[in-house]
């Protein structure tokens, strides 16, 4: 039986270094703040959705958008005509290559009606400006995996460790000894079948998965 997990992309990828806030000139009285940050999970994403909401309770509304690493994305125009807000906002992550990204832009209604082209304009405008400023770094995509051994078997799997040049980021020594390792997603299976042959099939397996980066 072989490890598997989810769909992700196997090489490096572009995401944001950290979180950015920018507010463009308003549009026709309409003013608006793009917030961008870099997230691992829909929890993630909807925590900075979250964070605008409590931040800005006043406004008119808080539009988003999101596409996270093994490329799944959603949008919301969050009460504007359909299509003139969340769209233009992927769009925007998407037209700067990005992963693993979320952006809500909040609009306070300045009294005049922007129309369906602008709205596209100020919300993708906005958006396109938050991720201009914007250190971009590559990341790689991670495997968070659970791994447990019996003591007489921690000299082989430590050597099958040493050689992939991978550390645990946790160990444990109860009546067994358990490590979280995070190893790179296209490396996971070869490290999987070095431990089972080390071991002679002895080691037991978590699924704890993530798409945590391991670079920057």
């Amino acid at each position: 039986m072989r490890y598997e997990r989810g769909v992700s992309k196997a090489g490096p990828y572009r995401t944001l270094a950290s979180r950015i806030e920018h507010q463009p000139d308003p549009v026709k009285g309409s003013r608006f703040i793009g917030l961008a940050a870099p997230v691992s999970t829909e929890e993630q994403a909807a925590s900075l959705l979250d964070e605008a909401r409590q931040r800005w309770p006043d406004t008119t509304h808080h539009c988003w958008a999101w596409r996270l690493v093994d490329e799944r994305a959603r949008s919301s125009d969050a009460g504007e005509p359909g299509g003139s807000a969340g769209r233009p906002i992927l769009a925007m992550i998407d037209g700067h290559r990005l992963h693993g990204v979320a952006v809500v832009v909040t609009r306070w209604f300045g009294g005049t009606k922007l129309g369906i082209g602008g709205l596209i304009r100020a919300y993708g405008g906005c958006a396109g400006q938050t991720l201009d400023r914007g250190q971009i770094v590559a990341r790689v995509p991670t495997t968070d995996l659970w791994v447990e051994h019996e003591y007489p078997d921690t000299g082989a799997v430590q050597a099958v460790l040493g050689s992939k040049g991978i550390a645990p980021r946790d160990t444990s020594w109860g009546v067994r000894v358990r490590m979280r390792l995070c190893v790179p997603t296209d490396q996971t299976q070869d490290l999987v079948d070095a431990l089972r042959n080390a071991t002679s099939g002895r080691i037991q397996l978590g699924d704890a998965v993530s798409d945590s980066p391991d670079l920057g």
